[in-house]
């Protein structure tokens, strides 16, 4: 029988991640519905091994190198092509009955390309963790937040975003549900941006092409969140500015997106002197670097939008860091 679904888990180095969230995958993912496959970014540690020994029922993809998130998954999708596709973070563990809300809306809603479950922390399963929550949006600066996680603040889960599935701007990556024909004419991630806010720009681009993209409340999984970068790592501070300034960038018309940088390019300068005045030096060089890099980088992208749908994407009517810093909503 052939599957309609491919749960694919990219790994680099993280042996002790799958042994702790496979056997999990495995037995909450019906298999007459899905496959669960590993590719593999070209680790140095024992994971082939590990999945060779321990998780012989698990398909795996093998690549001679490491290509980062983006350029790893555009090649695990080339080389399997189910109908769907399932980007999951190897630091998620799924629940009983996860990939069937996903798939069965999918099927019954053609307008839909991309979904997420409820994603919560695996640390304390009553908070929304920071990846993606209840679903992940943009202001118009394009600042990403979410229902239950507005910059740092994190919500306990109340049951108050569960219901009815709703449109929301981007789906996160840690769970992320795709039809891979959609996934492929939208062109895949950037693999420019390594990794980081990569699933958003592709969200947009997913969007540009007319299909809508929900979360789907009734599926549900736990998400540890910086197993392959902590998040007091500069590296992530320095790929999520950069990445945001290339995403605004590629996805706006030209003489829009030139006037939103210059707007956001300031909002970065007073986020460069919080950390300064924090005597956050590490964090302050890596705004520094983000912003030197994308004024380097930008000279790859020379196919811009004649149309701004930014002001008619969900979410994007609101100025978070306004809401958040001055008027103290710290929820969504």
């Amino acid at each position: 029988m052939n599957k309609k679904v491919a749960v694919i888990i990219l790994n680099w180095n993280g042996a002790a991640l799958l042994r702790r969230y496979l056997p999990t995958v495995c037995a909450t993912t019906n298999s007459e519905l899905a496959d669960v496959i590993v590719a593999d970014n070209g680790s140095t540690d024992n994971s082939l091994a590990v999945l060779a020994d321990e998780f012989p029922q698990v398909k795996v993809i093998k690549f001679s190198e490491n290509y980062g998130f983006a350029e790893g998954y555009n090649r695990a999708l080339d080389a399997t092509r189910y109908p769907y596709t399932v980007l999951l973070n190897s630091d998620v563990a799924t629940s009983p009955g996860w990939v069937e809300p996903l798939l069965s809306y999918c099927e019954s809603h053609p307008e839909v390309a991309v979904c997420q479950p409820k994603i919560l922390s695996d640390v304390d399963h009553s908070r929304f963790e920071y990846a993606g929550a209840a679903g992940g949006f943009l202001d118009h600066l394009g600042y990403p937040y979410c229902r239950g996680r507005i910059f740092s603040t994190l919500e306990f889960d109340h049951g108050q975003y569960d219901g009815a599935p709703v449109d929301i701007f981007w789906a996160s990556g840690a769970a992320f549900f795709v039809r891979t024909e959609v996934y492929q004419k939208a062109g895949g991630l950037d693999r420019l941006f390594f990794a980081h806010m990569e699933e958003i720009d592709l969200c947009w681009r997913i969007h540009r092409l007319g299909f809508a993209i929900r979360v789907i409340p009734q599926s549900r999984v736990y998400h540890l969140g910086g197993g392959s970068l902590p998040p007091s790592d500069p590296r992530k501070v320095y790929l999520n500015f950069r990445n945001n300034l290339l995403l605004m960038y590629k996805n706006l018309p030209r003489r829009e997106g030139g006037r939103l940088l210059f707007i956001r390019r300031l909002y970065d300068t007073l986020a460069l002197l919080m950390f300064l005045v924090k005597f956050d030096f590490g964090d302050a060089g890596a705004v520094i670097r983000a912003h030197r890099d994308f004024r380097k980088m930008r000279k790859n992208y020379n196919d811009f939008p004649a149309e701004n749908i930014l002001p008619s994407l969900p979410g994007t009517q609101r100025n978070i860091v306004i809401d958040y810093y001055l008027r103290h909503r710290t929820t969504f």
